[in-house]
């Protein structure tokens, strides 16, 4: 494989379950996969409580600014990641695309954020399984 693969998460609001996601797969990969989020109703800000949540986990998403979704970014991405945003992502022809089915941490304190970012993490790990890309272990 001669290129990163790059990998898009969307959401809503781009300021949970795909910011949390990006977090990790920034982190887990080591620089070995592009990674892009957006959502189709950007929020203004990222979740207070997933800010925090990921911090525990020492990755810092403070940052990260909503963004909203393009058809660029879709179509740059080799995987679209969906987590409850319908059917606002564009499809395009030899993209691998999958629906994460997760609550949505909006609204939420951290001890309820928590349980979602584990599960957000078990899935970005397998993803990058599943994308065959060398990490270094550690």
């Amino acid at each position: 494989m001669s290129a990163k693969p790059t990998v898009l998460f969307v959401c809503v609001h781009n300021a949970g379950r795909s910011q949390m996601a990006a977090g990790y797969l920034q982190h887990l990969s080591a620089g070995q996969v592009e990674v892009l989020s957006a959502g189709s109703e950007p929020a203004e800000q990222v979740n207070p409580a997933a800010v925090a949540a990921m911090a525990e986990e020492g990755i810092d998403i403070a940052a990260a600014q909503p963004k909203v979704l393009t058809d660029g970014a879709v179509r740059a991405s080799d995987v679209v990641i969906t987590m409850g945003c319908g059917d606002t992502c564009p499809t395009y022809p030899g993209k691998r695309y999958e629906d994460w089915v997760l609550e949505d941490p909006a609204g939420q304190g951290i001890d309820g954020v928590r349980p979602i970012r584990d599960e957000i993490r078990q899935r970005v790990s397998e993803l990058i399984r599943s994308l065959d890309v060398q990490v270094a272990a550690g």
